[in-house]
Protein backbone atom coordinates (compact mmCIF):
# COMPACT_ATOMS: atom_id res chain seq x y z
CA UNK A 1 0.00 0.00 0.00
CA UNK A 2 1.39 3.41 -0.96
CA UNK A 3 0.64 6.58 0.89
CA UNK A 4 0.04 9.61 -1.25
CA UNK A 5 0.23 13.16 -0.07
CA UNK A 6 -2.67 15.42 -0.96
CA UNK A 7 -2.09 17.92 -3.74
CA UNK A 8 -0.29 21.01 -2.50
CA UNK A 9 -2.54 23.87 -1.56
CA UNK A 10 -2.68 27.03 -3.67
CA UNK A 11 -2.95 30.36 -1.88
CA UNK A 12 -4.47 33.47 -3.41
CA UNK A 13 -2.20 36.51 -2.88
CA UNK A 14 -4.38 38.21 -0.22
CA UNK A 15 -4.82 34.98 1.73
CA UNK A 16 -1.06 34.37 1.65
CA UNK A 17 -0.26 37.84 2.93
CA UNK A 18 -2.59 37.35 5.90
CA UNK A 19 -1.22 33.91 6.83
CA UNK A 20 2.39 35.06 6.29
CA UNK A 21 1.88 38.14 8.48
CA UNK A 22 0.57 35.88 11.28
CA UNK A 23 3.71 33.74 11.03
CA UNK A 24 1.71 30.63 10.10
CA UNK A 25 3.98 29.69 7.20
CA UNK A 26 7.32 30.38 5.54
CA UNK A 27 7.47 31.78 2.01
CA UNK A 28 10.31 30.40 -0.13
CA UNK A 29 11.05 32.28 -3.36
CA UNK A 30 12.63 29.82 -5.81
CA UNK A 31 13.69 32.43 -8.40
CA UNK A 32 17.30 33.34 -9.05
CA UNK A 33 18.94 35.92 -6.74
CA UNK A 34 18.88 38.65 -9.41
CA UNK A 35 15.12 38.21 -9.88
CA UNK A 36 14.55 38.15 -6.12
CA UNK A 37 16.61 41.32 -5.62
CA UNK A 38 14.47 43.15 -8.17
CA UNK A 39 11.24 42.41 -6.35
CA UNK A 40 10.02 39.88 -3.81
CA UNK A 41 7.45 39.23 -1.10
CA UNK A 42 8.68 40.99 2.05
CA UNK A 43 9.85 38.45 4.61
CA UNK A 44 10.29 35.67 2.06
CA UNK A 45 13.46 33.61 1.87
CA UNK A 46 15.32 33.16 -1.43
CA UNK A 47 16.35 29.60 -2.23
CA UNK A 48 16.77 29.18 -6.01
CA UNK A 49 15.12 26.09 -7.48
CA UNK A 50 18.55 24.65 -8.36
CA UNK A 51 19.49 24.63 -4.63
CA UNK A 52 16.11 23.71 -3.16
CA UNK A 53 16.91 20.02 -2.70
CA UNK A 54 20.32 20.64 -1.13
CA UNK A 55 19.33 23.36 1.34
CA UNK A 56 18.00 22.84 4.85
CA UNK A 57 14.43 24.06 4.81
CA UNK A 58 12.66 25.53 7.82
CA UNK A 59 10.21 23.38 9.74
CA UNK A 60 6.52 24.01 9.33
CA UNK A 61 4.32 24.83 6.35
CA UNK A 62 6.12 26.17 3.27
CA UNK A 63 4.76 28.16 0.36
CA UNK A 64 6.88 28.20 -2.79
CA UNK A 65 6.83 31.24 -5.05
CA UNK A 66 8.31 32.05 -8.45
CA UNK A 67 7.39 34.56 -11.14
CA UNK A 68 4.47 32.70 -12.74
CA UNK A 69 4.16 29.35 -10.96
CA UNK A 70 6.12 27.02 -13.25
CA UNK A 71 9.29 26.79 -11.12
CA UNK A 72 7.37 26.64 -7.85
CA UNK A 73 5.36 23.66 -9.17
CA UNK A 74 8.62 21.92 -10.14
CA UNK A 75 9.97 22.62 -6.66
CA UNK A 76 6.83 21.24 -5.04
CA UNK A 77 7.06 18.08 -7.14
CA UNK A 78 10.70 17.61 -6.17
CA UNK A 79 10.00 18.11 -2.46
CA UNK A 80 7.01 15.75 -2.55
CA UNK A 81 9.08 13.13 -4.36
CA UNK A 82 11.74 13.43 -1.64
CA UNK A 83 9.10 12.93 1.05
CA UNK A 84 9.17 16.41 2.59
CA UNK A 85 7.49 16.08 5.98
CA UNK A 86 5.74 19.46 6.31
CA UNK A 87 2.73 20.88 4.42
CA UNK A 88 3.59 22.41 1.06
CA UNK A 89 1.75 25.02 -0.97
CA UNK A 90 2.27 27.53 -3.76
CA UNK A 91 1.19 31.07 -4.53
CA UNK A 92 -1.50 30.97 -7.20
CA UNK A 93 -0.30 32.99 -10.17
CA UNK A 94 3.16 33.49 -8.71
CA UNK A 95 4.84 36.77 -7.88
CA UNK A 96 3.16 38.35 -10.90
CA UNK A 97 -0.24 37.79 -9.23
CA UNK A 98 1.14 39.23 -5.98
CA UNK A 99 2.16 42.41 -7.80
CA UNK A 100 -1.12 42.59 -9.73
CA UNK A 101 -2.98 42.44 -6.40
CA UNK A 102 -1.12 45.60 -5.32
CA UNK A 103 0.53 43.92 -2.33
CA UNK A 104 3.83 45.20 -0.86
CA UNK A 105 7.01 44.37 -2.76
CA UNK A 106 10.48 44.27 -1.24
CA UNK A 107 13.48 45.28 -3.34
CA UNK A 108 17.19 45.38 -2.71
CA UNK A 109 18.42 48.97 -2.88
CA UNK A 110 21.06 48.18 -5.50
CA UNK A 111 19.11 45.65 -7.56
CA UNK A 112 20.00 45.60 -11.27
CA UNK A 113 17.45 46.38 -13.95
CA UNK A 114 15.29 43.39 -14.91
CA UNK A 115 17.09 41.21 -17.45
CA UNK A 116 14.58 41.80 -20.26
CA UNK A 117 15.03 45.57 -19.92
CA UNK A 118 18.78 45.06 -20.14
CA UNK A 119 18.27 43.02 -23.34
CA UNK A 120 16.04 45.75 -24.79
CA UNK A 121 18.62 48.45 -24.00
CA UNK A 122 21.53 46.41 -25.39
CA UNK A 123 19.68 45.31 -28.55
CA UNK A 124 18.36 48.80 -29.22
CA UNK A 125 21.80 50.29 -28.68
CA UNK A 126 23.44 47.81 -31.05
CA UNK A 127 20.83 48.39 -33.76
CA UNK A 128 21.24 52.16 -33.43
CA UNK A 129 25.03 51.82 -33.47
CA UNK A 130 24.87 49.66 -36.61
CA UNK A 131 22.69 52.20 -38.42
CA UNK A 132 24.87 55.17 -37.36
CA UNK A 133 28.14 53.43 -38.27
CA UNK A 134 26.69 52.40 -41.65
CA UNK A 135 25.97 56.06 -42.41
CA UNK A 136 29.19 57.56 -40.99
CA UNK A 137 31.92 54.92 -41.34
CA UNK A 138 31.05 52.22 -43.88
CA UNK A 139 27.80 50.77 -45.28
CA UNK A 140 28.76 47.26 -44.13
CA UNK A 141 28.02 48.18 -40.52
CA UNK A 142 24.31 47.81 -41.26
CA UNK A 143 24.88 44.07 -40.88
CA UNK A 144 25.28 44.63 -37.13
CA UNK A 145 21.65 45.78 -37.00
CA UNK A 146 20.59 42.80 -39.12
CA UNK A 147 22.46 40.38 -36.88
CA UNK A 148 20.79 41.78 -33.75
CA UNK A 149 17.38 41.59 -35.44
CA UNK A 150 18.01 37.96 -36.45
CA UNK A 151 19.09 37.13 -32.91
CA UNK A 152 15.91 38.64 -31.47
CA UNK A 153 13.76 36.69 -33.95
CA UNK A 154 15.60 33.47 -33.02
CA UNK A 155 15.06 34.21 -29.32
CA UNK A 156 11.35 34.76 -29.88
CA UNK A 157 10.92 31.57 -31.88
CA UNK A 158 13.15 29.26 -29.84
CA UNK A 159 12.84 30.68 -26.33
CA UNK A 160 16.65 30.89 -26.08
CA UNK A 161 18.16 34.37 -25.86
CA UNK A 162 21.93 34.36 -26.02
CA UNK A 163 22.08 38.07 -25.18
CA UNK A 164 20.07 37.50 -22.00
CA UNK A 165 22.36 34.62 -21.01
CA UNK A 166 25.40 36.81 -21.59
CA UNK A 167 23.96 39.76 -19.66
CA UNK A 168 22.92 37.52 -16.76
CA UNK A 169 26.55 36.68 -15.97
CA UNK A 170 27.80 40.26 -16.10
CA UNK A 171 29.28 41.62 -12.84
CA UNK A 172 26.45 44.08 -12.22
CA UNK A 173 23.96 41.17 -12.23
CA UNK A 174 25.74 39.14 -9.57
CA UNK A 175 23.54 39.62 -6.55
CA UNK A 176 23.98 37.76 -3.29
CA UNK A 177 21.08 37.42 -0.91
Amino acid sequence: MTLTQPSPRRYAPHELTTRHARGELTVIDVREPMEYAGGHIPGSRNIPLSRLGSTDLPDGPLVLVCQSGKRSRRGLSDLLRRGHAHPLAELEGGFGAWQAAGLPVGRHARAPLPLMRQVQIAAGGLVLLGVLLSQVVAPGWIWLSGLVGAGLMFAGISGFCGMARLLAVMPWNRVST
